[in-house]
């Protein structure tokens, strides 16, 4: 390892939390400085280009400092990129060398991190990997070659800078004739904004991991549900939910109870707007820049139709409405009418939204639609959907598998006897290990008979291959994941061809994981021969997260993939929440059942009780980060770090 390699990894020891909640400490003395006038070049209805001009020389110059950002009428300490937020259009060309200087005017180290983009680890931007940041009043220069196209964008990658505004969309022309026809071409980049601190947040969610969710089920909510189901299965439902501590409305660690979302910097009530001549085909580029949000994005009365996803052309497919992960970026093509159209953006869980106009004159808008309810938590996202597995011939047993919902919990299942696991005596915690190794016995020798299920879900390469798109159910083996996991999906299965909780009321199509083909075959059609399995675990009640019930600080050895192999990553959701897993440097081909043309993406939404793959081809040297791209689960430990071999160690 070099002296630098060594520097930037003793520096990044020196940051994670603590200089994320030292960055939020200048939060409420930001608001004598100047105010964001709102709108910029980029984000006008013009449909202008707006993008950042280099100078003389070809340099694109940024600086990061801090803002007083104003919005309705309030204003908050912000930081952001040459002054707005989000920060300027960047816009490269395929095939040039990129050439940008950031400066660092905050008084804490800062960092841009390129998302999506294929360059070399020391121009990633992620302090303690391999870079080490760049410090008060320091300028750093970003040089790397541009070897692809398309829609992406760039954030700081330093504490709690992203949540504060310090982001910016990126976009890349291809070299040649660009293979999608449009006439206009507008960025949408969606975003959540809070008048509270990251430190305020973290503090609040440490006390009470509950504390932003205001949609929790009430009494009004179990007479109703009686009513419909009746009392014995509300009951049950319920009781089932107490056992194991958890709610069924938690979609979000943090709610439209703070957050504000935006469309280009905007709130719902500035009505942000982008013109078009009727029948122009014009091309939205969706950026979800949102720290702690998933977004459900649609235009009620036009067609949607995906024409890339994370920056990579895909077949087109025609859909009614998307989901789209924090991290992620999808690009469509529509065709208005001669009229004006709503462009609804809802938060994930309901608890807010935000909206913009598509239309052919300016002044114009249209009916915002109603608000959708908000969504519940199945057993399938707890991992305890036993559909599809073979439960006949006795698999109820002696574990009265028929109805059952939730794993053992000490505090509500009384001491007894499990397919022959007596527990008499046992303490209250190896009581509940106990009986939930017994389900799980009972599950496999019952209704998974004859799969190979040693070890922590040993399953073949074939039924890998094949999880992309089948429901086949895997069980979990032991839990071994420690006090930083807090459950296990019992059983997890491919969910790539579900739209997600939320969408039940809809009437369109929703965009699927299954719908993403590429429009090329991809160049590397080895099968992987070597598979990496990690776990995405949290405890929500302590407010952790990890994966493999480790946080980074816990797990500091990298993750080694060796130069020039291909190799599948397998990913298993223990939480009941969805996370978008990003890794830098390399693409993960995600296994959807697309063949050849499986799609390449550079972050991955993996939904509660899921086990999915990807295919990954190691060709990127160094050092890189892998983590979940809402923030906080990163900054507090679900990172980590991906070290790819030198050429000359895989050669000898």
């Amino acid at each position: 390892m070099t002296s630098s390699e060594d520097a930037a990894r003793e520096q990044g020891r020196q940051l994670g939390r603590r200089q994320f909640l030292h960055g939020a400490s200048t939060f409420g003395a930001l608001l004598a400085l100047r105010e964001l006038t709102p709108g910029y070049a980029w984000a006008q209805p013009s449909g202008a280009d707006g993008a950042l001009a280099p100078d003389a020389a070809g340099v694109l110059d940024l600086s990061v400092d801090d803002l007083a950002l104003r919005i309705n009428g309030r204003a908050g300490g912000a930081q952001a990129i040459n002054g707005t937020v989000p920060g300027p259009l960047i816009r490269l060309k395929e095939g040039q060398e990129a050439v940008l200087r950031v400066t660092n005017r905050l008084t804490e180290i800062s960092s841009i991190h390129w998302h999506g983009i294929i360059l070399p680890p020391d121009m990633d931007g992620v302090p303690g990997v391999s870079f080490g940041g760049i410090g008060p009043g320091e300028t750093f220069t970003y040089r790397f070659p541009v070897r692809q196209s398309g829609t992406y964008w760039c954030h700081s990658h330093s504490g709690g800078q992203e949540l504060l505004g310090v982001y910016a969309p990126l976009i890349i022309d291809p070299a040649g004739p660009d293979p999608i026809a449009y006439e206009r071409d507008y960025v949408v980049m969606l975003s959540d904004w809070s008048f509270e601190s990251p430190a305020t947040i973290i503090s609040k969610l440490k006390k009470q991991a509950g504390y932003y969710n205001f949609q929790r089920r009430t009494l009004a909510d179990f007479i109703r549900d009686s009513s419909k189901n009746g009392l014995p299965a509300t009951l049950a439902e319920r009781l089932s939910w107490s056992r194991m501590r958890m709610d069924p409305t938690d979609f979000a660690d943090v709610t439209g109870y703070t957050y504000t979302y935006l469309i280009n910097g905007l709130p719902p009530e500035a009505n942000w707007t982008a013109l078009f001549r009727p029948g122009e085909r014009v091309r939205l580029r969706f950026i979800a820049a949102g720290a702690m949000t998933y977004f459900d994005v649609r235009i009620p009365g036009l067609k949607l139709t995906m024409v890339q996803a994370d920056g990579q052309n895909i077949r087109p497919v025609e859909v009614d409405e998307f989901r789209i992960a924090p991290g992620e970026t999808f690009d469509a093509i529509v065709q208005p009418d001669d009229r004006a159209y709503t462009l609804m953006v809802e938060s994930m869980d309901r608890s807010g939204f935000t909206r913009g106009t598509l239309a052919p004159r300016p002044g114009m808008s249209a009916p915002i639609p109603p608000r959708r309810p908000r969504p519940i938590r199945t057993m399938a996202d707890m991992g305890m959907d036993m559909s599809g597995m073979d439960m006949s011939a006795g698999a109820a047993g002696p574990t009265g598998m028929e109805g059952m919902q939730a794993p053992p919990s000490p505090s509500s299942q009384p001491v007894m006897d499990i397919a022959g696991h007596n527990m008499q005596g046992m303490p209250e915690v190896d009581r509940t290990r106990e009986a939930a190794a017994a389900t799980r016995e009972a599950v496999v020798n019952n209704a998974m008979a004859g799969m190979d299920m040693g070890g922590t879900v040993a399953a073949s390469s074939n039924q890998h291959a094949a999880a992309g798109t089948a429901s086949t159910p895997f069980v979990h083996g032991p839990d071994t994941h420690g006090a930083g996991n807090s459950s296990i999906a019992m059983v997890a299965r491919s969910r790539l061809d579900e739209p997600g909780s939320g969408f039940e009321a809809s009437d369109g199509r929703v965009l699927v994981y299954t719908d993403l083909l590429s429009t090329v075959p991809q160049s590397d059609q080895r099968a992987p021969a070597r598979e990496i399995e990690l776990h995405i675990t949290g405890n929500m009640e302590r407010y952790m997260w990890s994966f493999d019930g480790r946080k980074y600080s816990e797990a500091r050895e990298p993750i080694p993939f060796r130069y020039g192999e291909r190799l599948r990553l397998v990913f298993v959701n223990d939480t009941m929440m969805e996370h978008p897993i990003h890794l830098h440097g390399m693409w993960m081909e995600l296994e959807n059942g697309g063949g050849a043309h499986q799609p390449r993406k550079h972050t991955i939404s993996v939904k509660p009780a899921e086990r999915l793959t990807v295919a990954v081809t190691a060709d990127a040297p160094g050092r890189w980060a892998m983590h979940c791209h809402l923030l906080l689960h990163m900054e507090l430990g679900m990172f980590r770090v991906v070290e790819v071999s030198h050429p000359s160690a895989a050669a000898s």
